[in-house]
């Protein structure tokens, strides 16, 4: 079994770049200078110490369910679309604690568990074994916020 982590898509934020900080704000977006360490959902990297990055609010799932979400999420300036092979797990996420949840077609959790990034490629595969797991969200445990959809590949 294999699996394909997925990237926001570029296209869906590049009409921040443009805006000033007045436009910014009045869509409640945040600039902030990465400190290494904020997770950029497009780019599926840290943005290094130093960079812009967006902070905005994102609806990362948005099933007509109970489990309707949004949270805030990094994006970084000019961000480049990651390219994921099948089965590898990118940095950004194998180095924290995550809640990984598998939801139906019907946009309902089948599955759930907390583990640690290094391991998160076994419990990938675990959740895609139940049959009624379409695809999975990863979030970033302490902060609770959206990291990527995973699919099967």
């Amino acid at each position: 079994m294999s699996f394909r982590f997925i990237p926001l898509a570029a296209a869906d934020f590049s009409y921040l770049n443009g805006l000033s900080f007045a436009e910014l704000a009045a869509r409640a977006v945040d600039i902030h200078i990465s400190d290494g360490k904020c997770p950029c959902r497009v780019s599926l990297q840290d943005a290094p110490a130093g960079e812009r990055v967006f902070l905005v609010n994102h609806e990362h799932q948005s099933a007509h369910s109970p489990y309707r979400s949004r949270h805030a999420i990094y994006v970084r300036e000019n961000a480049q679309e990651a390219t994921v092979a099948p089965g590898v797990v990118p940095a950004m996420i194998a180095e924290r604690l995550l809640s990984v949840r598998a939801f139906n077609t019907q946009g309902r959790i089948v599955e759930a568990d907390v583990v640690d990034g290094s391991v998160v490629d076994a419990e990938i595969i675990r959740q895609f074994a139940n049959p009624d797991a379409d695809y999975l969200h990863v979030h970033f445990a302490r902060p609770g916020c959206f990291a990527a959809r995973v699919e099967r590949s």
